[in-house]
């Protein structure tokens, strides 16, 4: 399907804010599940933008930025998973696969911004030294205006601009090509999810990874969400526990003090 100029100027408008957000870290809004949703809104498809966004959320799940490392944009592919799938009409899998070239483009992106904006350091220092706040928000907000207008130039030109060039690639995969996308992308929510647990996996959370493990694989649902309750029982369950065992702490530290405090009379 054909991607109007105006529905160009919307997604571009779009990732300015996902993209400030992104280098800000502010609210997470750029994570892919919310990304692709909003596309497929401004596309006129918001089913297509919730199965784009599960399978590229999945993918994406352990990557996030942390400190000066940059891993693949999740704003470029939340936007042109959707807008693949959209125009093109691949597999939501083969549709991520093929959006992986725009993520990485927007990370080499924004580090070459990284290593740019070093420049601005030493105003900012002087600055810093001589108490002028002004001259720090004005360096704050070029480097994040900057920011925002490569989002939206990079997102326009490849939604809207190169959407025949996309198509016609496509097009002309063979069959074999394509299917190989297909595996690859089914194959990514793997990795990601194995990212995630590299990170998170220790002894205290493997109860809840065997839970959710059966009910996914040996329960037969229409859908995920009884899945979902039972997770945010137990995260519940773990909140209100700790909440009791710091209170206790709290509790005891305090009957220590005042015990320490008659002692002393």
């Amino acid at each position: 399907m054909q991607i109007t100029f105006f529905q160009g100027i919307c997604l571009a408008l779009m990732a300015i804010v996902l993209g400030i957000d992104f280098w800000l870290e502010a609210f997470f809004v750029f994570r892919p599940i919310i990304v692709c949703t909003l596309t497929g809104l401004i596309l006129g498809d918001v089913q297509l933008g919730l199965l784009t966004g599960g399978i590229t959320e999945l993918a994406f799940a352990g990557l996030t930025p942390a400190g000066g490392t940059q891993p693949p944009n999740p704003v470029l592919a939340g936007v042109m998973t959707t807008v693949l799938a959209y125009s093109t009409g691949s597999d939501a899998a083969a549709s991520m696969a093929l959006a992986l070239p725009f993520s990485f483009l927007m990370q080499y992106i924004i580090l070459f911004c990284y290593s740019s904006f070093s420049l601005f350091m030493k105003g900012a220092d002087q600055a810093a030294e001589a108490g002028d706040t002004n001259t720090i928000v004005k360096i704050n907000v070029i480097c994040t205006v900057l920011i925002a207008v490569l989002y939206g130039v990079i997102v326009f030109l490849s939604t809207y601009v190169a959407q025949n060039a996309m198509r016609s690639l496509v097009d002309a995969m063979p069959s074999w090509l394509t299917h190989g996308f297909e595996v690859a992308g089914g194959i990514l929510p793997a990795v990601g999810f194995a990212m995630l647990l590299k990170a998170m996996l220790k002894r205290e959370f493997m109860p809840f990874l065997l839970i959710g493990f059966t009910i996914s694989c040996f329960l037969s649902y229409s859908n995920v969400l009884p899945i979902a309750v039972v997770g945010l029982a137990l995260a519940l369950f773990v909140y209100n526990l700790d909440k009791d065992k710091a209170d206790m702490i709290s509790k005891l530290k305090i009957e220590a003090i005042e015990e320490d405090e008659e002692d002393g009379i």
